[in-house]
């Protein structure tokens, strides 16, 4: 028998702030490597490999992340429809607009199965994993809806749960979802072994979450058919409708759909997950040496045990100290009590409210032609790195109340500025005068890399009047 199409469905929102400093608004943890020399999104999709039936992925993705998604796809050779949420309205509409999608590009008689998975979470025993993946998809192809449930191996506060019912092949019968216990409830659940944790992964054929979605949550389903229908092409992205989009309701696959359906099944999934939810849990997934610790990047401890040690950079040393969080990236240092990871979301927030760019971007700022990275900064000046991929370009663009100097480094540029069109090689600089139009392009075949001197009364990022770009932005 042939095997039915699947789709994987990554699931690229989340912010990770609990991650901080490496993990920022515009670059959250799915795009860390936290684990390995990949990244968490990578990995999710390179666990997949394998599986029968696997077709074209679809990520749904935050616009402002769109490249990056492209770009960690790319280097692991693989690509994406890509979609992007306008507005953030949970999993429930962001899984209806990648089943319609899917229904829409359909060319078999059966409807695809959907494998909607979190691009954020670690999964060690990947053999463990497709086994599950298979023993759901009979379920999903008969029409049920199923989630996989995570083996709980502690009296776990911080998940919601799901309780199984009678035993189907493979896995359980869908009881009932319930909210995050306090510490006796959920030892009670472990003890009982008829509880999981709820993973957030789901299988189902696309045409039967629609129908679920027009039984439980027809608003969902209406807004974002809309979305779909009016939605643009942009590059290799498809851009979803925003009005349309943002009127669908807000809602959880659970609460919008797995709570209410009689059809849902629940599969055991024992396979080393971890969601990373803060800096802690690193110390879970076997990187500790003898000491408990927990080292990436450029560290050396003495006298130190159990505490994680991240640096990207920087030389990071430690003597005499237990059970810290101790992560240092070039622009920011975290120092916390190991038992206080949770509470770093709270620190983020007050550095929001304190209107901290820290936050937001990583010292090294992805572009959708490159990147950038802050080297200095003093009154009227600052000082960039600037990378542009091969055949890549900046908008054509000037600013009110900057000049900028570049010098290669790298590469080869070519440069507009004015009326005058330049090509410059390694070590060699022009300047750009405050409010002369100017555009910088790579037309080589390695990376160009420049470094840019900018003076003026005002430097912010914001100081960019686009008068052409590739990018649509």
């Amino acid at each position: 028998m042939t095997p039915p199409v699947i789709r994987p469905v990554i699931l690229c929102g989340g912010s990770g702030t609990r991650l901080w400093p490496m993990s920022r608004t515009h670059y959250p943890k799915q795009f860390l490597r936290l684990a390995d020399e990949f990244s968490l999104l990578q990995n999710t999709l390179r666990r997949l490999d394998g599986l029968p039936g696997l077709a074209g992925t679809i990520a749904v993705a935050n616009e402002n992340h769109r490249f990056l998604v492209a770009e960690q796809l790319l280097e692991i050779g693989l690509r994406a429809d890509i979609l992007l949420e306008p507005a953030a309205r949970n999993t429930a509409p962001a899984v209806a607009a990648a089943a319609l999608h899917a229904l829409g590009k359909a060319n078999t008689p059966v409807p695809p199965l959907l494998l909607v998975l979190p691009s954020d979470h670690v999964i060690t025993n990947v053999a463990a994993l497709q086994a599950a993946i298979r023993a759901a998809i009979p379920h999903a192809s008969s029409g049920s809806l199923v989630t996989f449930g995570v083996v709980p191996d502690r009296p776990e506060t911080g998940y919601g749960y799901i309780r199984r019912g009678p035993p189907v092949a493979g896995g359980y019968a869908l009881d009932r979802f319930v909210e995050k216990p306090n510490a006796t409830t959920a030892q009670a659940y472990l003890d009982s072994g008829d509880y999981y944790w709820n993973s957030g992964m789901f299988m189902f054929r696309a045409d039967c979450y629609l129908d679920a979605l027009d039984r439980f949550a027809p608003g969902i389903h209406e807004s974002v058919a809309t979305a779909l229908a009016d939605a643009s092409h942009d590059l290799d992205f498809l851009r979803l409708d925003h009005t349309a989009f943002s009127s669908s309701p807000s809602d959880s696959i659970d609460y919008a759909v797995m709570e209410k359906t009689d059809r849902g099944v629940v599969i055991p999934l024992d396979a080393g997950w971890n969601d990373i939810g803060a800096w802690d849990a690193l110390a879970t997934l076997g990187l500790a040496d003898r000491n408990g610790n927990t080292e990436r990047g450029d560290v050396h401890s003495v006298d130190t045990e159990n505490c994680v040690l991240l640096s990207e950079g920087r030389l990071l040393t430690t003597v005499g100290v237990r059970n810290l969080i101790v992560v240092a990236t070039p622009d920011a240092v975290l120092v916390a009590d190991k038992s206080k990871a949770q509470d770093v979301k709270t620190l983020v927030a007050e550095l929001k409210l304190g209107a901290r760019g820290e936050i937001e971007f990583r010292h090294i700022v992805h572009r959708p032609w490159g990147s950038y990275e802050g080297l200095a900064n003093g009154p009227r000046y600052q000082v960039k790195r600037i990378l542009v991929k091969p055949g890549a370009s900046l908008s054509l663009q000037k600013h009110h109340h900057r000049a900028e100097h570049w010098v290669v480094v790298k590469g080869t540029a070519v440069i507009a500025r004015g009326d005058e069109s330049l090509l410059l090689s390694e070590n060699q600089s022009t300047y750009i005068p405050l409010g002369v139009v100017h555009r910088l392009e790579n037309p080589g075949k390695i990376d160009l890399e420049i470094v840019e001197v900018q003076s003026g009364s005002y430097l912010g990022e914001d100081d960019i009047v686009r008068l052409e770009d590739s990018y649509g932005r």
